[in-house]
């Protein structure tokens, strides 16, 4: 299956993108945790199920816990796990309080970019293929004999102009959780960049 792909149109007018059209990610599901564990168990492994969640479970611990210990974690070659702050500022160092100033701590990822498995914007287009996920409505369509518009989709908000696209940066803030590397946070016509939107 390919990466599907929503092209949505921006509806804010207060923005420069308003009325050009965007793509975005469209996730078939979300595959939980314990459904991750039985995938791993059946994509020829000698372990059971029950053994892979144990694995998945320390490991899931032990990492956070070197998370919180102020540790990056380099998850194979996949890429790096780490954590970032979100701070207001003080006027002196010293009325800059930990307790107060510090509003947020997120959880980031930093995709590889070596040469084993470069997991680069650039390079993980170039790995995958895409498909509008209009074409694959229709498909079904015709397939089922049902009508173009009942496909299963949920709504999308083109409008709201935001993007969840930021690993850490300067200044002491962070943006959203879940990206970091290159990841340029998403266009400026309200593509967000994630899988934010779920056909389920």
């Amino acid at each position: 299956m390919p990466v599907l792909v929503k092209v949505t149109q921006n509806n804010n007018e207060k923005t420069a993108a308003f009325g050009k059209w965007y793509g975005r990610v469209v996730s078939t599901k979300t595959m939980t945790y314990q459904e991750l564990c039985k995938h791993m168990s059946e994509h020829n492994s000698v372990y059971g199920e029950d053994v892979c969640l144990g694995v998945a479970n320390k490991l899931q611990n032990c990492m956070l816990e070197q998370l919180l210990e102020g540790k990056k974690v380099q998850f194979g070659e996949l890429g790096t796990f780490y954590l970032s702050v979100k701070s207001t500022g003080s006027q002196k160092e010293s009325d800059f309080s930990l307790g107060t100033n510090i509003q947020g701590l997120y959880l980031c990822f930093a995709p590889s970019r070596t040469d084993v498995n470069n997991l680069s914007s650039k390079m993980l287009k170039k790995k995958a293929a895409f498909m509008n996920i209009k074409d694959l409505i229709e498909s079904k369509a015709k397939t089922s004999g049902t009508p173009e518009n009942g496909g299963s989709e949920s709504n999308t908000n083109p409008s709201n102009g935001t993007n969840s696209g930021s690993g850490s940066n300067t200044g002491g803030n962070s943006g959203t959780s879940g990206t970091g590397g290159d990841t340029p946070g998403g266009n400026p016509g309200g593509d967000s960049g994630d899988d934010d939107d779920n056909m389920n």
